[in-house]
């Protein structure tokens, strides 16, 4: 079932416009149905128990503070993410973990004639991870392998793979809450699958 489906909905805007005029029982349950989406991102983004708290927490405070400038022209479930990821990025950026994160920049190509983006930096030519669904290769013996090679990606290509391929949200939605042109995500998606699958090569067939 999509995110969407579960999020997007009319019983959302019902609640969000309640609480917007100060009912605190909707707002409360407007967290109650959405907190195992942020519990969730917060941990698969910033890789941590203890951060993934206190990004949750930090999350609810803000929207507490600003659901009043929500004004309907994104999904609430986008705004959303916006949120978390923002407080996410901040978190893992003032970390040495981000500082230690390794460069992918400019990664190794896998062929001959690789691609290059629009600032003339090489894009791996790769299978999508589609062809190769996610859920088929966390077995056993990659999971643990898959979750430090996502942790070792510098914060800002963190959150591109994160968004698209295990969040499995748009080019466009992700985009909308990161910030950047289609064009930005798909390039820095490139290149996050390129250094997964380089890191991972052992332990996953392409």
């Amino acid at each position: 079932m999509s995110h969407q489906t579960k999020y997007d909905t009319a019983d959302d805007l019902a609640l969000i416009a309640a609480a917007q005029k100060g009912d605190q029982r909707a707002f409360s349950k407007l967290v109650q149905r959405h907190e195992d989406l942020v519990y969730r991102y917060a941990f698969k983004l910033c890789r941590n128990e203890e951060s993934a708290e206190e990004v949750f927490q930090d999350t609810f405070v803000n929207v507490y503070r600003k659901l009043g400038q929500f004004d309907r022209r994104s999904k609430f479930s986008t705004w959303l993410y916006r949120v978390v990821t923002n407080n996410c990025l901040m978190r893992l950026r003032k970390t040495k973990l981000a500082r230690a994160s390794f460069s992918i920049d400019v990664p190794e190509g896998f062929t001959n004639h690789p691609m290059m983006d629009e600032d003339g930096h090489v894009v791996q030519t790769i299978p999508s991870w589609r062809e190769t669904p996610l859920d088929g290769v966390l077995h056993r013996e990659t999971r643990h392998h898959l979750d430090e090679a996502i942790a070792k990606l510098p914060p800002d290509y963190r959150s591109v793979f994160v968004l698209r391929d295990v969040e499995e949200r748009s080019a466009e939605e992700t985009s909308k809450i990161l910030g950047l042109t289609v064009p930005a995500v798909k390039s820095r998606l490139h290149r996050a699958r390129a250094f997964l699958r380089e890191e991972l090569h052992g332990y996953m067939k392409a």
